[in-house]
């Protein structure tokens, strides 16, 4: 976004001046995408390394579920949080120099997650890691747009958005690489030398660009407001289990939530300069593409939370295997990119998102079929058959979230689409997490006076059902073999359970989506801001 935005009389921004054009290292276009695209590698990569890695930390750190959770939840939180606040700083006080702020920052908090003793401060240094990847992400998109002429900014993109594709790929075989032969701590410490190569091939080449008329105050109110309605929401979801969603301590939360969420509605269409100014909402189909966002996030991330569990703890896999048998997810996303960016180009953006919400859902659904002696070519199927879904809706959501706002708010509209996606994937890791707790609370008893074993006593079982949430079975070395394997058998079947009906609320909120994607269309603004779209 450039310029100010009003909410009364207001006057469009100006459009930034075109970037000069420049000879040598610095400000080269071709070099500036590459210096940004390590930045950025790092940061996605460290999205999906980090699932590889969680189940590792709950048993090296003692973390139970709720704390797995908030490993992944809390970098996502702070990300989605921040995302269009960084972006203004960046529109403030430059672009250059929020990026370079954001690699040295993600770079120190990684090396302080490697050296925590405890769950309490990788929590902590990974919502660190999200404040500081948020400065990255639209820093960066600023200084391609900046550095770009419009001809050739969408090739930009369309090599960012493979930078993107890979690093997400890479992640589970890196981290399962780095798990199984160093430690956990290692997929944390990687992003040290990279982000030291990535900060000074950025003080070496990007030049320093500030939009003319940058805002000149920030909505702190509407920054609180929003990031209280966040955690009172995310909290109460993650304790519900715990609680009882009848508790009041669940409902208190939920009320607080919708407190927050209240009052930032009411002051974003009063304030002078909003965090997110509420006229961009008129558009239905960038309303429509924005929950699409945060439908398909909640499908994805929230089902893919307890696959790793379920190929590492279930089916006894390494952290390398299991990051292999997730290639075919992955794998298809890259594959499936360009396919759905070309559909898209000749079709407009509904057909594709809909058929790959659909595609979503049947994969979903097929996911909840798995059982503790599921084979790879199935697993393999269907995890394919979800990137392939999840692919049109990753490439659609420029067109539709940035294509369908005003040219002057396509800044926002990109930090939207962004920090949609982290939200969405937030509250899906929450909430099917509470599903699978509320699963093994309700039957792991049952199923274990069924076997016949000894009962639990009360603390026993409560410990006992902690591990079983994440595929472990309650033995030790010296539980005899027989009793062993039918503990094994009672905790992998209750497990497998609960991920079945946490996949099929996936697959529920994945066909919402395609509902949703039917109000999508191509953008009346993509062929004006074809130079600013972000993703």
């Amino acid at each position: 976004m450039t310029g100010q935005i009003t909410v009364g009389d207001q006057v469009p921004a100006k459009e930034p001046a075109p970037a000069p054009v420049r000879s040598g290292l610095r400000g080269h276009p071709w070099l500036t995408l590459f210096a940004v695209a390590i930045g950025v590698m790092m940061v996605t990569l460290d999205g999906t390394i980090v699932a590889v890695a969680n189940p590792e930390i709950s048993r090296e750190l003692g973390a139970s579920l709720a704390e797995v959770q908030w490993i992944t939840n809390g970098y996502l939180l702070a990300l989605a949080v921040s995302l269009i606040t960084a972006g203004k700083l960046g529109d403030r006080f430059g672009h250059r120099q929020t990026f370079l702020a954001g690699i040295a920052g993600f770079a120190v908090s990684s090396a302080a997650i490697g050296l925590s003793a405890g769950v309490e401060l990788v929590i902590g240094f990974r919502v660190a890691q999200g404040l500081f990847g948020a400065l990255l992400m639209p820093a960066a998109l600023g200084l391609l747009r900046a550095t770009f002429p419009a001809e050739k900014l969408n090739m930009a993109i369309g090599i960012w958005g493979m930078v993107i594709g890979a690093s997400t790929a890479a992640g589970p075989i890196v981290g399962g690489l780095l798990v199984e032969h160093v430690s956990w701590q290692s997929v944390f410490f990687i992003n040290v030398p990279v982000g030291i190569v990535a900060l000074l091939f950025g003080l070496v080449i990007l030049v320093d660009h500030r939009a003319e008329n940058a805002p000149r105050s920030f909505d702190v109110l509407g920054i609180l407001l929003l990031s209280g309605g966040m955690f009172s929401l995310i909290w109460a979801l993650i304790k519900a289990a715990e609680w009882g969603w009848g508790d009041s301590r669940t409902l208190l939360f939920l009320a607080a939530a919708v407190l927050c969420f209240g009052f930032f509605t009411f002051w974003e269409s009063r304030v002078t300069e909003p965090l997110i100014p509420l006229g961009m909402f008129r558009s239905l189909p960038l309303s429509a593409g924005t929950v699409l966002m945060v439908l398909m996030a909640f499908a994805f991330m929230g089902g893919l939370f307890f696959v790793t569990f379920y190929l590492q703890n279930v089916h006894g896999m390494s952290p390398v295997d299991s990051g292999l048998h997730l290639l075919p997810l992955t794998g298809m996303m890259i594959i499936g990119s360009p396919l759905a960016g070309a559909a898209i180009t000749k079709a407009g953006p509904r057909i594709p998102l809909v058929a790959g919400m659909v595609a979503t859902a049947a994969a979903c659904f097929g996911m909840a079929q798995l059982t503790p002696g599921t084979g790879t070519p199935a697993m393999s199927f269907w995890f394919a058959l979800l990137g392939l879904g999840l692919a049109p809706v990753m490439v659609g959501a420029t067109e539709v979230i940035v294509g369908n706002a005003p040219l002057e708010l396509s800044g926002v509209a990109g930090g939207l689409q962004q920090a949609a996606m982290q939200v969405g994937g937030s509250l899906g890791t929450a909430v099917l997490g509470s599903v699978m707790a509320s699963t093994v609370s309700s039957s792991f008893g049952d199923r274990w006076a069924a076997a016949q074993l000894p009962p639990l006593a009360p603390e026993q079982q409560e410990l006992a059902e902690m591990g079983v949430q994440v595929g472990l079975a309650p033995v030790t070395s010296k539980t005899p073999e027989p009793v062993a394997e039918v503990i094994t058998g009672v905790a992998h079947d209750t497990f497998v359970s609960g991920m079945s009906t946490g996949f099929t609320v996936a697959g529920a909120v994945a066909v919402l989506a395609a509902v949703v994607a039917c109000f999508t269309k191509r953008g009346e603004n993509a062929a004006a801001g074809a130079g600013t779209a972000h993703v």
